[in-house]
Formats: C-alpha cells, structure tokens, sequence
C-alpha cells in the first residue's frame, strides 16, 4: 500500500511539474509584469517608429489595451522580420505582433491567435504603367521589374504569382518603393493599409496605386505551438475589444483619421 502511495504522489508531482514546465506566456508575463511583444516597426499604420523614436501603431495601441486588462506593462522588443519567429522560440520575448499574416507554413512552426485584422497584397506601380498594368498578372512577365520587402508575404506572392517578372527585394519596405520612385523597379507588392500610405507619404506624386486586394491574409499573434491558455485569454480579448467598441476606435484613429502621419514627418 505504502508503495502503492508513493507511485501516486511521485505520478501527482510530475504531472504538477509538467504543468509548471508549460506555463503560458500571458502567466508569466502577469508574474513578470511585463507583456514583452516582437515587433519589426516598419510597416504603416500597425507598427512604425515616429520622429521621437517611439513604436507607434495601431497594433501597439491593441496591445496596449491588451496589456491593461491583464494589469501589466508593455515591452516592445525590436526584431527584424526575417528572425522574429526564431527569436520566439529562444524566448526574447512572450509573443510576435508585427503584422504576422497566418500562412500554413508559419502555422506549422508556431500558434495564432483568432485575426485581429484581414488585409491583402496590393500594387504600387510608375504612373507610366498605367494604361498597360491593370492587375498583377499584367506583370507577370520578363519585360518588368518588381519588388518587395524579404521574408513577407509580400514576396511569397511575387514569387510564385508573379514569378516571371524580375525580382529583387529589400530588407525594408521604404527602400523598396523608393525603387519604384526611382524608376529601378516597375512594382511594388505589399499589404493594402500600408500602400494606402505609401501612394501619398513616399510617392512624389509618381505611383500609382492599385487598391483592389488579389490575396486574403488574416493578420494575428504568433505564440508558441501548445500555449492554449494564452490563445484563450487573447481571443477573449479581441472578442471583448470587438463588442465594446474598443478596437473600433483604435482602428478609426490609424485607419480613417491620418493626424498620426505628422509625427512620422
């Protein structure tokens, strides 16, 4: 019986230590005090960094509410694109938000939350085009030369829907409509709120935007795989941000008022 006993207690405290192996990462953020998110702050209006050096967006504001309701400070951890989900695995940080579109090949490697947000690929292109690019599949051709920043979905698109046109990236997105400012390249492909921006902020009055979205992307947190908790408290949150009004008025205040746009002057 004594025996019997021991196998039970040493069975309660390994599983008590599992459990403690696999805290979530909101429990450790509320232990900590801290919510620390990876961030590229690139790309307009989620996350950029305004003339002060601050990480402005409406992804920084939605976390900073979040961050409220669970009564904890927010960290924002600089992390390029191309390295973000590796830095979550070696724990930098708790959670990515930089605009993360959910594709199966990122699912495979880490967890989503429910989207806070559905966006899709548009173009920008050189006035001149006009009368001959209509859609992307107008460029998909050797005779044109387009770009996009590396490792987004921006590129994943480019190569494969538009994989006979040239193509070149860059390591961010204003060096690559610059490109196409410049006359070097023929088209830009990125996320439709960020293009909005981009036409008018770096255009000089010489691009074209096509607004007509050809892809569906969902954009949401990553987490990693098996941290069900912390899914459950930030699809929660976004439930609740959605019903009582919240997340409306974050979103007006990046998407349809452009005040913000001086303090990136």
């Amino acid at each position: 019986m004594k025996k019997f006993l021991s196998m039970v207690l040493l069975g309660v405290m390994a599983w008590g230590g599992i459990g403690a192996a696999q805290a979530g990462a909101i429990d450790e953020a509320v232990k900590r005090g801290t919510l620390r998110v990876g961030m590229d702050p690139t790309y307009m209006p989620f996350e950029m960094t305004n003339k002060r050096g601050e990480i402005i967006g409406f992804e920084v504001d939605l976390l900073k509410a979040m961050a409220k309701t669970m009564g904890v400070k927010l960290e924002l951890v600089s992390t390029s694109l191309d390295g973000i989900i590796p830095a979550l695995m070696t724990d930098k940080f708790d959670l990515i938000g930089s605009g993360l579109t959910v594709t199966q090949e990122r699912n495979l490697r880490i967890n989503f939350s429910d989207p806070f947000i559905v966006v899709g690929q548009t173009l920008l292109i050189r006035k001149e085009l006009a009368d001959k690019v209509k859609t992307y599949k107008d460029l998909n051709t050797a005779d044109y030369r387009i770009t996009s920043k590396v490792g987004t979905t921006g590129e994943f698109v480019a190569r494969k829907l538009i994989a006979k046109a040239q193509y070149h990236g860059y390591d961010n997105e204003q060096e690559a409509v610059m490109d196409v400012v410049n006359g070097k390249a023929d088209a830009f492909i990125y996320d439709s709120p960020y293009n909005v921006v981009a036409v008018d902020k770096a255009g000089n009055g010489k691009l074209l935007f096509l607004d007509q979205p050809f892809t569906y992307e969902p954009l949401a947190f990553g987490l990693k795989k098996g941290d069900y908790d912390s899914l459950n408290f930030i699809n929660n949150y976004l439930r609740q941000a959605h019903e009582d009004g919240s997340y409306d008025r974050i979103h007006d205040k990046w998407f349809k008022n452009k005040t913000w746009l001086k303090e990136m002057e």
